[in-house]
């Protein structure tokens, strides 16, 4: 499948709505707040799979931005959003940047699409200065909460997602593209519904609470099991 305007109708995107103070907006400003936290206000950051433009965009007054994504549909329609952001057509697996030539790198549910995620994440380490940051985010095949969905659990409901790890996997290929993880954490349980017969808003106020306080108030205190996506926060060696 490629990643055209029929991918972002149908899937993650389709139930996505771009209001402000949408989930997808909170989530959007939280990894902007990871990287005006971590990232050197000024220097270059590149966001891997910029998608819609939307978080490249939102950098955009902090960072000399780059966004790219491997569809052209894709580029083009995020020039609405991405701002001063320069965006272009490329690959993960084969970044189009000198080595060491950005401060912060974001790939945020991306790798779970590749074929060859290993690559990808050496190739973000080429492309990190020393001390850059990385803020890594994919599906969380160690969710507490993963063996309550079974096979509708999020992660499985994409046939993209060809390259789903376990937390340690992701961990083990970060530091051998030379980064030393800072932060490993998860995002809570926003895939409701989990039980049976129980209505989603009232789910949503159970399960979802810590993910939103969290995501709220950019503080990070969630462990790696209590959420559908594992998130790392490194620095390159």
């Amino acid at each position: 499948m490629s990643f055209d305007e029929k991918y972002f109708s149908t899937h993650t995107y389709a139930n996505i709505t771009f209001a402000k103070y949408s989930m997808y907006w909170w989530s959007n400003r939280f990894f902007a707040t990871l990287a005006r936290r971590y990232g050197r206000r000024g220097s270059r950051l590149l966001e891997v799979g910029s998608g819609l433009g939307h978080l490249v965009g939102q950098l955009s007054d902090t960072f000399e931005a780059y966004g790219m994504d491997l569809n052209h549909w894709a580029v083009k329609k995020s020039q609405e959003a991405a701002g001063r952001a320069f965006l272009q057509t490329a690959g993960a697996q084969q970044l189009p940047f000198t080595n060491h030539s950005f401060n912060v790198v974001i790939i945020k549910h991306i790798v779970e699409h590749l074929p060859d995620p290993a690559k990808a994440i050496q190739e973000i380490g080429r492309v990190t200065e020393k001390d850059g940051i990385l803020i890594f985010d994919t599906p969380n095949l160690g969710s507490l909460l993963k063996p309550w969905k079974g096979d509708k659990w999020i992660g499985y409901q994409d046939p993209t997602h060809i390259s789903l790890k376990q937390p340690q996997e992701w961990l083990d290929l970060i530091r051998s593209a030379g980064f030393r993880p800072l932060k490993v954490f998860s995002d809570g349980f926003w895939d409701v519904p989990y039980i049976r017969f129980v209505p989603n808003l009232l789910q949503k106020l159970i399960f979802g609470s810590l993910g939103g306080l969290q995501a709220v108030t950019g503080f990070v205190f969630l462990p790696i099991r209590w959420g559908e996506s594992m998130i790392v926060v490194a620095r390159k060696k």
